[in-house]
């Protein structure tokens, strides 16, 4: 029989995407002979944004800026564990505007902010998991970020190495169900990295390279309600049988620019009484 999921209220900051356009190509996904919708992206964005809010959590904004056409992927700005800030240094030089952007709207938040040296793209590759912190590399984000992350927060990093351009960032690849369980897809992975995954998470549920390549992994989970995208259906299954339950948000106008639920979304992690 599934289990009894628990949801826990989070708070998420998402940015609206009234500048989204895929204005250059930095991943295979992004083509800038692919026009964006902007009326349909935007109202998506409000889709994810309401269901968040249905369901209970709290969501703040982030105003856009004029020239940051992937501003609204918020997920990559930063990392933000027990209400301590880590942010983001971009590998293209595209979006490091966005670093600023972010940074300052958590100091006016009053959060203390530690600016990366190396390059590190926020949650997109520093995934909290628990106990630790599940660290990509291979594409974007660089093992001397994961050090960096790891005597910021205290908190260990595993490093974990991609290998499909496709999945350039951890987020695309694998998310965070609860605090003991992860969701993936091996084959985005180096071989020594799925054999960490399966050491550490030996009941994960397991995605098809199909789910994966419909954003199915690029999820948010509450801990019982898991936001994916429609099109992987064979995950949602799955996810269904272990006792979560999937809520199906449409962003597929944002996968033009290899984005999806989670890369919309900033998880704030403050300190639990």
């Amino acid at each position: 029989m599934p289990e009894n999921r628990v949801p826990r209220r989070r708070r998420f900051v998402v940015c609206e995407p009234r500048h989204f356009a895929v204005q250059y190509a930095i991943n295979p996904w992004m083509s800038t002979g692919r026009p964006v919708d902007v009326i349909r992206a935007l109202d998506q964005w409000q889709a994810l944004v309401d269901a968040y809010r249905a369901h209970g959590h709290t969501v703040d904004t982030v105003a856009p800026v004029p020239g940051l056409p992937d501003m609204v992927f918020a997920a990559n700005c930063a990392v933000v564990v027990e209400g301590r800030v880590f942010g983001s240094h971009f590998h293209a030089p595209e979006r490091r505007g966005e670093s600023v952007a972010y940074e300052a709207w958590f100091k006016t938040e009053g959060f203390e902010v530690q600016h990366p040296e190396a390059v590190c793209e926020g949650e997109g590759d520093l995934v909290p998991a628990g106990r630790w912190i599940l660290a990509g590399t291979g594409f974007r984000t660089t093992p001397e970020a994961h050090r960096e992350a790891q005597e910021f927060f205290g908190v260990p990093a595993i490093s974990l190495t991609l290998v499909d351009p496709y999945f350039y960032h951890l987020d695309t690849a694998l998310f965070v169900l609860d605090d003991e369980n992860v969701a993936y897809y091996p084959g985005a992975f180096s071989p020594g990295s799925r054999e960490v995954l399966e050491r550490l998470y030996p009941d994960a549920v397991i995605a098809t390279r199909e789910d994966a390549m419909a954003f199915g992994l690029n999820s948010v989970s509450d801990g019982r309600n898991v936001f994916i995208a429609p099109g992987a259906g064979e995950l949602a299954d799955r996810l269904s049988e272990r006792g979560y339950v999937p809520v199906p948000v449409d962003l597929s106008e944002f996968h033009k620019a290899g984005g999806g639920i989670k890369c919309c979304t900033q998880e704030i992690r403050e300190t639990r009484s």
